[in-house]
């Protein structure tokens, strides 16, 4: 199959895959439309740890902000199968059993029909670098494909929108706490894409309030504070 005549001897991919993964819709660029207008993908991964080079990813939980607010019938959820997988400390944290990850889901399959409910959306997350890092890790290592979406860092937007704080290095519970949001539960991914979307939306009324409007805007707006930051350093 001449689309993966780079592929390497010891990898093999079906035909379905390679139809599906033929199929994908390609990052979209940097938006001006208005961000009450843009799709976003808020994502969530739990895995078998944090070193991003070789922990793999154990479960995918994903909900859609569109028209300023959360599409309650349009999640993602789903557990890869990993064969041999041990209980670690992580384990203790998201409470994945190895019995369910056992029962998962390919974990070529599950990939695929991530990126099919992606779309060409940007994706955010809480601690984006290392969901990023992860899927384009991940996504490369099963079908060397080069994962090209935007990731914007929602604990990052909120440090920008919310310059008033005294929290010193907030994560997502603080920002809960902050914002006095009402969480039922935490530390699953789909728990925790939802309540980073529900943070996300609080932070875009703010944007808005500061004059920023579109993606593009969030985008320099960003890019701004990440220079005072590295200036304050």
């Amino acid at each position: 199959m001449k689309l993966f005549k780079w592929w390497r001897k010891d990898r093999q991919i079906s035909e379905s895959d390679a139809q599906r993964l033929a199929g994908l819709i390609p990052a979209e660029p940097l938006s001006e439309r208005p961000l009450s207008e843009q799709r976003f993908v808020v994502v969530d991964l739990e895995t078998s740890g944090l070193n991003t080079l070789k922990d793999k990813i154990l479960s995918m939980g994903a909900v859609t902000i569109e028209h300023s607010a959360i599409a309650l019938g349009d999640q993602f959820s789903c557990t890869l199968r990993r064969k041999n997988h041990a209980v670690s400390e992580s384990v203790l944290i998201h409470q994945i059993p190895p019995s369910e990850v056992a029962a998962g889901i390919r974990p070529g399959k599950a990939l695929l029909s991530f990126m099919d409910y992606v779309g060409g959306s940007p994706l955010l997350a809480f601690h984006a670098v290392f969901d990023q890092r992860m899927l384009v890790r991940e996504m490369k290592d099963a079908f060397a494909y080069d994962l090209r979406h935007s990731f914007y860092d929602v604990a990052e937007i909120a440090q920008l929108l919310c310059p008033e704080h005294t929290m010193r290095n907030p994560g997502l519970d603080d920002w809960v706490k902050f914002f006095d949001l009402h969480v039922l539960q935490r530390h699953n991914a789909s728990a925790d894409a939802m309540v980073t979307a529900e943070l996300m939306l609080i932070l875009m009324k703010r944007a808005e309030r500061k004059g920023i409007h579109t993606l593009a805007e969030l985008d320099t707006s960003l890019k701004n504070w990440r220079r005072r930051q590295q200036n304050v350093l």
